[in-house]
């Protein structure tokens, strides 16, 4: 199998060009070759033989920081894999995503002339973009770190001592009828939606305090430890997606009770209980659980049991309508 050979524009973000081997990259790094190995898969990469020349000095140098880490006793091996595998996943997205992003603005400025070619130009904009963008992931990240640390903190007030499991309520916000929708589409347009809509979502969510657990392309998770500004997040959603005339009609389900927080995500009954329910609610309309309408002040809304229904994986359920009053 070859060794990777970065053209211009990888050679401009890596650096360099690989130089090291596997049994190389291990020892500059001061780690074990299984060490190496299983550190470099938990990133999201693949393994070359022991022969080719596949790694750079700076994949050394932060590999060789995880032994030092490892070494001191702060982490062990497997608490490093897990932290290093959720790292690779979310800048394997971000990458994507801002490769994604930046492709428009390259063709831009190919356009505008100046005799560059496209790669050209991209190897000019990623130096020139390069270095704010890596402070401004270090600022987001920090932000974010805080953020969930504040949310452990509270957890830790709590009877329960398990800071793993809290009481939230949980939104699924689905487009509707997207996979016939994607078949009259062109290829852009389905990706211009998607963009759209989970920008949209991302905004509405953000302004109610809650967090974005996952996109999945017609479909959003969130969740948010006020069930008052869940519902505010869901009606935000179906006002600027569903009533607009330009985007597909939408649906939210809201669930509410106890749900265990790990690697990022969220899991219990009220997860899957607001996708099951995206599915008996009408167009551009909210349909809740039992949980989240006794959460609700009744003096500000108003709530409607409606006909017990079969949902998966939970039996006879009656789905409750709710609106304000």
């Amino acid at each position: 199998m070859p060794g990777p050979q970065p053209g211009n524009l990888e050679q401009a973000i890596l650096g360099g060009l690989p130089e090291l081997t596997a049994p190389e990259l291990a020892a500059a790094a001061g780690v074990t070759a299984e060490q190496a190995r299983r550190l470099w898969r938990a990133l999201g990469f693949p393994e070359y033989p022991d022969d080719i020349p596949a790694f750079l000095a700076a994949d050394a140098d932060a590999m060789g920081l995880l032994g030092e880490v490892m070494e001191a006793g702060v982490l062990d091996m497997d608490l490093a894999v897990n932290l290093i595998r959720a790292l690779g996943q979310t800048m394997a997205r971000l990458a994507d995503w801002e490769i994604s992003s930046l492709t428009q603005r390259v063709e831009e400025m190919t356009a505008e002339g100046g005799g560059r070619t496209r790669i050209e130009t991209a190897v000019a904009l990623v130096e020139q973009f390069s270095r704010p963008f890596e402070e401004l992931l270090i600022y987001a990240w920090r932000r974010h770190l805080a953020a969930a640390a504040g949310r452990i903190e509270a957890l830790a007030h709590q009877d329960d001592e398990d800071l793993h499991v809290t009481d939230l309520t949980v939104g699924f916000a689905d487009i509707v009828g997207f996979t016939a929708l994607s078949n009259t589409l062109t290829e852009d347009r389905i990706g211009d939606l998607v963009e759209l809509f989970e920008m949209r979502c991302a905004d509405v969510v953000a302004t109610q305090r809650g967090r974005v657990i996952k996109s999945i392309g017609d479909s959003v998770l969130f969740v948010n430890d006020d069930p008052v500004r869940a519902y505010d997040t869901a009606e935000g959603i179906i006002q600027v997606i569903g009533r607009d005339p330009r985007m597909p009609d939408v649906r939210v389900g809201l669930a509410s009770g106890s749900v265990v927080m790990r690697l990022g995500d969220v899991f219990g009954p009220p997860v899957n209980m607001a996708a099951r329910l995206t599915n008996v609610a009408r167009r551009n309309r909210i349909i809740i659980d039992s949980g989240t309408a006794s959460r609700l002040p009744a003096d500000q809304f108003e709530t409607r049991r409606m006909a017990a229904r079969p949902v998966r994986g939970f039996g006879i359920v009656e789905p409750v309508a709710v609106r304000r009053h």
